[in-house]
Order: structure tokens, then sequence, then C-alpha cells
């Protein structure tokens, strides 16, 4: 937490941040919830004079680890809404998923969030894993809508390089027609998708912070942040981070790569992607699937509705 705190003190200057200039804040990539309140205190010290009014400011959560307690100091401090990693509510896929929460912790978890006051609350599900069936799904899903939130995020099971299951690639199981049933069924029960993993009655302000391209500091082992077209990658190794918080490798972005990225975003989420960065060939592949109703145009602007499509109408149009 102090070599946090000296990295943070590094970007605030390096990012020229003024006072009122910061548009939210989001603690996660990791167990936040295992950290005392008392530890973030000094971090909210030296963010408040930054941040903006009545802005978002999310914690990520385990259900196993959130004690009344700890979701009390936290909103204490000024967290006002709360993403627990559920996973599922089936404990024989939590034990699949290595999960060390049970169904009734992960119930427990987001009633005491809304009982000390939070009204911003969501939870993200896992699907398209091993043994998944549509009726598994369906009771994660009613579970959820039981409970008191108002956003949920969706992700597929995506097996990568170095985790556990790594060497277990029959554990992710994706089936497009299940897929798009789940997106479906979330929607019908009036979450709105306003991203290809994300759904709710609200939606996050820091997540469409990223889609809409804006600067971002990435602090803490393993973050990334944004600034122009560089990008900031601090030590993802813990011991050499803390030894050196400030010792930060650079990537210079092509803006070319910018252009790609923003279509990407763009398409894969509300945020839509302006005429105005598409090339005049790019424009006439673009109508093309305006005229198809593949996509809309709306004031200069093409948004996608169907977000199981983004890579393809990414590929089509830039390609």
């Amino acid at each position: 937490m102090s070599a946090l705190k000296t990295q943070l003190e590094f970007e605030l200057e390096r990012f020229n941040a003024t006072k009122k200039s910061i548009e939210t804040v989001f603690i996660g990539g990791g167990t936040p919830s295992t950290v005392s309140p008392e530890l973030y205190k000094p971090i909210f010290k030296l963010l408040n004079p930054y941040l903006k009014e009545n802005i978002e400011i999310t914690s990520e959560a385990n259900p196993n680890s959130a004690t009344i307690e700890w979701l009390s100091g936290m909103r204490e401090l000024g967290v006002n809404r709360i993403s627990f990693g559920v996973q599922s509510f089936n404990a024989k896929k939590l034990k699949l998923l290595n999960r060390a929460h049970t169904p009734d912790q992960a119930k427990n978890a987001v009633l005491n969030a809304a009982n000390v006051g939070f009204k911003n609350i969501s939870l993200d599900l896992i699907y398209a894993t091993f043994g998944d069936t549509k009726e598994l799904l369906e009771n994660d899903i009613k579970t959820a809508f039981s409970l008191p939130i108002n956003h949920i995020s969706a992700y597929a099971l995506t097996i990568e390089e170095g985790t556990a299951f790594e060497s277990k690639p029959q554990m992710s199981s994706e089936q497009l027609s299940l897929t798009s049933w789940i997106f479906e069924t979330i929607e019908s029960k009036g979450f709105k998708q306003y991203e290809i993993s994300n759904f709710g009655s609200y939606n996050s302000t820091h997540n469409l912070g990223y889609w809409q391209y804006r600067d971002y500091i990435g602090a803490g082992s393993g973050a990334v942040g944004k600034l122009g077209l560089t990008r900031f990658y601090p030590h993802t190794i813990i011991e050499k981070y803390i030894e050196n918080p400030t010792e930060i490798r650079e990537e210079i972005l092509e803006s070319e790569d910018k252009r790609i990225e923003q279509i990407f975003l763009g398409f894969r989420s509300c945020v839509g992607v302006n005429s105005k960065v598409l090339t005049q060939d790019e424009l006439k592949r673009a109508q093309i699937l305006v005229d198809e109703n593949k996509i809309s145009l709306i004031y200069e602007t093409f948004y996608n509705d169907d977000y199981l499509l983004a890579d393809e109408i990414t590929l089509f149009i830039s390609s």
C-alpha cells in the first residue's frame, strides 16, 4: 500500500492532475476486500483533493472476505459502488472454478452491502464453463435478480497462459446460441446491455471511460495506464513493484493503433464509432453494413446492436 501511494504521487504529477480532475476511481484487479479499510486511508487522503464531486468510486470484492466491517469501512472512505466476484451460485461450479466462497456467502455479501447503504451493487457471472447447462445458468441469473443489484457483468471463461486452467483447455466451452440466450435473458429482466459483457439499470461511468478511449492512471503491480498515445506498465512481480513502484515500462502507440482500437471498442459497446475516425474506404464499407441493417448511423456515429458480431464488423470495415 505504501508503494501504491508512492506510484500514485508520481502518476498525479505525470498526468498533470489538477484539483477536481479525477472522474472515476476503480479499486480492483485482485482482492481489495482482503485489505483493511485502514490501509486505504492514506490513498484516499492523497486522492480526495483531485476527485470531482459525486463521482463513482468502485471497489471489487470477494464474497468470502467482504465482511460487514470491511464494507462499512470502505463506504466511510467514500466508496459508493461495490462489484462482487460471484461467478456462480452453483456450489459444484464454484468448486470447479477454484472459488473460495459458497453460494450463500455470495448472496449474504450482496445483502450486507445493501444493508450498510450501498445503492450501486454489481456482480459478475461466468459462463462457457465445462458442465454449464441452460438450467444452471438460468438459476444463476434468477438468483442474481433476486438480490438488490443494478449491474451484472457476464464473462465467458477464457483460458489464459500461466493460469491454473492452462493445462485444462476443456474447462472452457462456449456455444454461441447459449451466449445469445444469456444476453437475451439478462436483458429481459430489465438490464440493458451497454457493452459485450456488461448490463445494468445503471451504467458504470468507469467502464464507459475505457470504451471512450479516455486517459487513465493505472496504479499497482500489473496495472496498465494510458496517457495520449503512451501506455504505462508497472512491474507485474509484486516484490519488484514494492522495491521500485515508479520503474514503469512505456509503450508508444502509433496513431493507427489508436484508431483501430477506437473502432474495436466502439463497436463492442454503446459508445459507437464516430464517422470521423474512419477512412473513406472504411466509410464505404460501413455504409454497406448500414444498408444491410447490420449497424446503424445516428448523427455521424455508427452503432452496433449485436455485440457478438463486434470483431467481425471491425474486421470487415478496417480490412
